[in-house]
């Protein structure tokens, strides 16, 4: 979702803004009560945020188990989620020089993947739900608009495709490297949201056109 430039940004607000960053942070659905004590407000004032965000397309509402006979609402960031605003033109810079600094020689991208792994393990969420949700949720935190395409419970197996490159200025000055980095991070998540998923195959696509695809195979959580 792209921002309207005459619309006021709805992250300008303090609270929201600390809101969706803990949405974020979290890569999984929390609850109005979960985010209120996080932020130490009555979850009523908290909800009306959360709604602003939802109405400006930045995170999605869902009924989550009932409490007391009631649902609840869980929070995610949405998967086409476009915040307004943008990084420091000097911290962009900075990502595509490293870029294009880094060689891409197979040694050097096999030692990227295996550090991505371990960043992904570590960017998964705690207690997360079945492996298509928790992995699209993540993904979409992360900025990637994943959509899953194709599931089949029966096999733990899925397709999750990515509607967006948050990493595109990278990925021009040295995409094997970027690609690397980014294959490890999904299989880092897997590995931590379900060891007996693998990633099955992994098709980086032009990063200005997005479309990335993802297949999973072999999860026990495949039905979610």
């Amino acid at each position: 979702m792209d921002v309207d430039p005459r619309r006021p940004d709805p992250l300008s607000q303090p609270t929201r803004a600390r809101l969706f960053e803990l949405l974020g942070e979290l890569r999984r659905p929390a609850g109005t009560d979960e985010l209120a004590r996080m932020v130490g407000l009555h979850p009523n004032g908290v909800r009306i945020h959360l709604d602003r965000l939802r109405r400006a397309g930045l995170v999605d509402r869902r009924r989550g188990a009932p409490r007391r006979g009631r649902p609840r609402d869980e929070w995610t960031v949405a998967s086409a989620a476009r915040p307004g605003g943008g990084q420091p033109a000097a911290y962009r810079d900075l990502v595509r020089w490293l870029a294009r600094a880094t060689p891409a020689a197979a040694r050097n991208l096999r030692e990227i993947e295996s550090a991505g792994r371990e960043i992904g393990a570590d960017l998964a969420p705690p207690g997360a739900g079945p492996t298509p949700d928790a992995l699209r949720d993540a993904l979409a935190a992360l900025g990637f608009d994943p959509e899953l395409e194709r599931h089949d419970g029966g096999e733990g197996a899925f397709v999750c495709r990515l509607g967006n490159c948050p990493y595109r200025d990278a990925v021009r000055e040295n995409q094997p490297v970027i690609c690397a980095l980014h294959r490890g991070i999904t299989q880092g998540l897997l590995d931590a949201l379900d060891p007996s998923a693998r990633l099955a195959r992994f098709e980086p696509r032009d990063p200005d056109a997005a479309g990335c695809l993802i297949e999973v195979r072999g999860g026990g959580q495949g039905a979610g």
